[in-house]
């Protein structure tokens, strides 16, 4: 399953410096997981644009944006989508005065999101930036809450503003009007507290801006208050709540274990890689019940069956781990215990879920996909192009929706996912069908995995199964580290900043539905207000990922 890598990445920093203009690069730097070159200020665009067309880095996975005692920084972290083995962080001092830079989102559209992120929580404005507000907190808020220097206590005042029509003056041709709709922030379509400003031209979208930030709940600071090998990891389980907690678990593990050189078990590798796969169906069920329900109001059927084959999901999950949700599974340095006793039971268990399976997809495939209403609702709506996809950073089972074959178990593998026999899922409709299709046969392929992990662990030596690493009492690493796993809803990334002591400098979390959410805009333009509800159900946005 995995892609080969080259070109090493001393070379690759070469390539950088002798295709960026001379007085664009002012120095190299190095993080665990790529080089990364400094960029000067006022030549962000020019040297992100090379890099893109020039070297083939066309996806900006992350924006860290970040304070130090003299200066602010931005740090991009790109990639490939052909080639994982690509990797760079282009690092972009300013001023601490001053911190201002110019903007990456002519080059990256994904940019947009993250550099207003960066720009709402610690004041680094960037230039040229087509839509530089607030984005997770109000536009009336006093303040950039990640600095060192914010007031805690400053009174905040946020009035409210409603009904106000982004387009009112714009009629489109002289003699359509435009109307006002918001959807939410409290509606069952939206998935979760998240407010849809959608302006309309009778039914037809025209215009919609998602407004998010009601759930912040300040993830990234309470982790960089938390010590490295215990306080942090119960807190990734509530960023999807959905059921795709281990794997969450898994992405801050990986960051951490790449800081402090920690090797992981081989058996407690095989371990992770089937609990995590468990949780990657429990998060497809999720959505199979309520996509069912947002789009052909199948509740009697779908709905609860869905709800029923993650009942199953989560009684193995609760076996295993003690817990049906929360799981809090993983470990530094690998997981917090075997298989419970008696082990055959347990095997057992898991083999009726996966042997039942077939059968069961089979009916979800009679219930929706061959069901004439919900093709129609499905199929051509929701359109995303390959390339509109990759400047928006979408990532996961959207993405392979659209055709894009990118999936960090086989392009940057981890786990045991190498030694497995298993496949990518791609579909190339490029809309709300496809997706669902994607869902579903990623549903087969982890239990394949699944399957072949209980075959290796039944038959594992029983003086050899080590859970854990000899990991210290303390861990105080010092570097930078971006590393990724291939969550329920695409890549799941966390950056670190170890200074040398045992909680982080930096904490930061790249949620794949943030991005992903960034091109529903792209998507609904154009389209009937009805398909805009199927193609935000498609996306399976999570808002504790989203907010953070």
């Amino acid at each position: 399953m995995q892609r080969q890598r080259h070109l090493p990445p001393d070379r690759l920093v070469d390539e950088v410096v002798t295709a960026l203009p001379d007085d664009a690069v002012v120095g190299r730097d190095t993080h665990q997981n790529a080089p990364a070159v400094v960029v000067r200020a006022d030549s962000v665009q020019t040297a992100l644009s090379v890099l893109r067309s020039e070297l083939g880095l066309d996806h900006c996975s992350c924006v860290t944006a970040q304070e130090y005692a003299d200066r602010f920084e931005t740090i991009y972290h790109l990639t490939s989508f052909d080639d994982r083995s690509r990797e760079l962080s282009v690092v972009v001092p300013t001023k601490r005065d001053a911190p201002i830079s110019e903007s990456a989102a002519s080059v990256y559209r994904t940019a947009e999101w993250h550099e207003r992120e960066a720009y709402d929580l610690l004041g680094i404005e960037y230039e040229d930036h087509p839509d530089l507000r607030r984005i997770l907190l109000p536009e009336t808020w006093q303040g950039h809450p990640l600095r060192e220097d914010y007031d805690q206590d400053r009174p905040q005042i946020v009035p409210l503003k409603a009904h106000a029509n982004p387009l009112q003056e714009d009629h489109r041709g002289g003699g359509t009007d435009t109307m006002f709709l918001n959807i939410g922030p409290h509606h069952p379509s939206t998935h979760g507290v998240m407010h849809l400003k959608v302006t309309l031209d009778g039914e037809q979208v025209i215009d919609v801006d998602p407004d998010i930030g009601y759930i912040h709940r300040c993830e990234e600071q309470m982790c960089q208050r938390g010590t490295y090998r215990h306080q942090i990891m119960p807190y990734p389980d509530r960023w999807d709540w959905g059921g795709a907690g281990l794997l969450n678990e898994w992405a801050y593990a990986r960051t951490i274990e790449s800081l402090a050189d920690i090797e992981v078990p081989e058996y407690a590798q095989v371990l992770r890689t089937m609990s995590a796969e468990l949780s990657r169906i429990l998060s497809h069920f999720l959505f199979t019940a309520m996509y069912a329900l947002d789009v052909s109001g199948e509740f009697t059927a779908a709905f609860m069956w869905g709800f029923w084959d993650r009942e199953r999901v989560q009684d193995i999950l609760e076996e295993l781990t003690g817990q049906r949700l929360m799981f809090n599974y993983f470990r530094v340095g690998g997981v917090a215990w075997d298989i419970p006793e008696p082990r055959d039971e347990f095997f057992e268990m898991v083999r009726a879920f996966t042997d039942d399976l077939p059968h069961r997809l089979d009916e979800y495939h009679s219930l929706l996909t061959n069901n004439e209403t919900f093709q129609l609702r499905c199929v051509d709506t929701g359109h995303l192009d390959p390339d509109v996809a990759k400047q928006h950073g979408v990532t996961g089972p959207v993405a392979r929706g659209s055709g894009i074959d990118y999936d960090l178990r086989r392009d940057d593998p981890y786990g045991y996912y190498d030694h497995l026999d298993w496949d990518v899922v791609t579909e190339d409709d490029c809309d709300n069908f496809a997706r669902v299709l994607v869902r579903l046969q990623e549903i087969e392929e982890s239990a394949a995995i699944i399957e072949q992990c209980v075959d290796l662990l039944e038959d594992w030596p029983e003086e050899e199964r080590t859970c854990q690493a000899n990991v210290p009492r303390t861990l105080k690493p010092t570097g930078e580290c971006y590393r990724a796993v291939e969550g329920a809803k695409g890549e799941l990334g966390i950056y670190i900043r170890a200074d040398g002591t045992e909680t982080p400098a930096r904490f930061k979390i790249r949620g794949p539905s943030f991005s992903n959410l960034s091109a529903l805009p792209a998507m609904a333009e154009g389209e009937y207000v009805a398909d805009l509800v199927a193609t935000l159900g498609s996306l399976d946005t999570i808002m504790g990922e989203v907010d953070r």
